[in-house]
This record gives structure tokens, sequence and C-alpha cells, in this order.
């Protein structure tokens, strides 16, 4: 990277995209069935929880007092669920293949790239991964009649910055993960976070201590901020949940740069 402080060209080059254009070219020629397969859980879930279990249930109330058929409700929340799952898992399982067998980053870093350009090109990949899932389940959706408002549109930006999210801090996380049984936290955090906020239910079903808990979780803002666009019911939070994912961001990146610069170059 000519110009800018010495600080950031220590660490970034400017060629984060030669990493993206690798991991698509990978892609191409080796796993594109495993990624395309993953867009379907969501819809499954779509199809058997909002069409089949639905119908018993029938509408759920919103807290303004709006009611929605089931499917609706669930819908946005599947969509969230969505970016968040192509995100993390390119994030996490494959970035660790790539850091501990294929030796792939030690490898790039003797480069002229730097961290920052890995991290920025691993990153960018797996948003594109989960932004691809989630704009598939949108066009599911407005084929279904399950977008209530013009605001669904803004569902597709909310998604992009839902996986830039998960993908940044998953990455960071994966930095330090040594062994396939310590990946395995990974699923055991994720699993109980996709079934209790208030992806199948409100969250008003909770104790008020346990609602407390789970509005910490990342995928509750996720769920929250996509259901508010795609229903037409954004509210004072709308910001609140942007802001989260914004520092989230930003803490992934600072910490993916910090460790694979600490792994391969310090």
């Amino acid at each position: 990277m000519r110009g800018g402080p010495r600080w950031l060209r220590a660490i970034y080059s400017g060629n984060a995209r030669i990493v993206l254009l690798r991991g698509l070219l990978a892609t191409k020629t080796s796993n594109w069935a495993v990624v395309v397969s993953g867009f379907f859980e969501p819809v499954f879930y779509l199809l058997a929880m909002g069409l089949g279990l639905g119908t018993f249930i029938g509408d759920v109330t919103l807290p303004n007092g709006q009611s929605v058929p089931y499917a609706a409700f669930i819908a946005p929340a599947l969509l969230a669920v969505s970016a968040m799952n192509g995100a993390v898992y390119d994030s996490t399982w494959n970035v660790f293949f790539k850091l501990r067998f294929a030796k792939l980053y030690q490898t790039m870093l003797t480069t002229r790239l730097g961290p920052l350009d890995v991290a920025l090109g691993e990153i960018s990949y797996a948003l594109l991964r989960g932004v691809a899932y989630a704009g598939g389940f949108l066009i599911v959706m407005q084929v279904m009649g399950l977008n209530g408002s013009w605001t669904a549109v803004l569902a597709l930006p909310a998604v992009v910055l839902i996986a830039f999210g998960f993908a940044s801090v998953g990455m960071a996380i994966t930095s330090y993960m040594k062994t396939f049984q310590q990946m395995d936290w990974i699923t055991f955090v994720m699993l109980p976070m996709f079934l209790f906020s208030a992806t199948f239910y409100p969250i008003t079903v909770y104790p008020e201590a346990i609602q407390w808990l789970i509005k910490v979780l990342p995928l509750w803002h996720a769920v929250e901020l996509v259901r508010g666009l795609t229903l037409g019911v954004p509210d004072s939070m709308t910001l609140v949940h942007v802001g989260y994912y914004v520092v989230m961001i930003a803490v992934g990146l600072l910490f993916t740069t910090k460790r694979l610069r600490a792994l391969f170059q310090d």
C-alpha cells in the first residue's frame, strides 16, 4: 500500500481482493456443492415450522398490537439466521483448516500481503456467502407473501451488516482455536442462540432476567432488526441494533488482524 501511516502499511498492502478471488476460485473448482447446500436449511425450517406448525399456532401479536401469521413472524428470524450461518461456516471451520492444516495464511504472509489483507479478504468471502444465502431467502419470502412492507428492501443491507459482524468475530475467535474439539464450542454456542433468540416465539415468554440475557446475544439484535424491517415496524431500537453490529465488526477486525500478526509476523 503506497502512502498512509507506517503502522497501516505494516499490516495492509491494499490487496485483500486477491484473498477474496482465491476463495471464489476454490469454491468454483472444489466445494460449490457444499456452499449451495447451506442455502436450503433455513428454507426447510420455514416450510416445516412456518407452514406446517404455523397452521396450528395461528397469528402472533407483535409488541405494537399488530397480528401477523406465524410464518411471517419466523421468516425474518430465519433470514437473520441464514446470514449468520453463511458467514460463520466460512469464517470458522474454513478458516480453521487453512490456519492449522493447510498453512495457507502462513504462505500468504510471506508475500506482500499483510494480516489486514488476509482478514479483510477472508471476511469478505464469508460475507458474500452470508449475503447470497440471505438474498435468496429474501426472494423466497417475497414469493410466499411474507414481506409485510416496502421496508423489507432494507433487510438486504441489514443482513450484509449482520453477516459482516458474525464473519469478523468468527474469524477472530477461530484464530485462537487449536484443535477440532475446541471448534465444537462454536456449535455449542450457536445452537442455543439459534433456538432462544426470539427466533420461533416472542422474547416475552421468558422471565425478565432471561430476557436481558438474550438481549446481549448478537442473534437477538439481528432477528429484531430484520423483523422490524420486513414487517414494517422499525422502532427506536433499530439504531441500537445497527450500532451493536458496527461495534462487533470493529472489534472482530481488530482482534483478527492483531492475532494474525502475532501468529505469523511478530
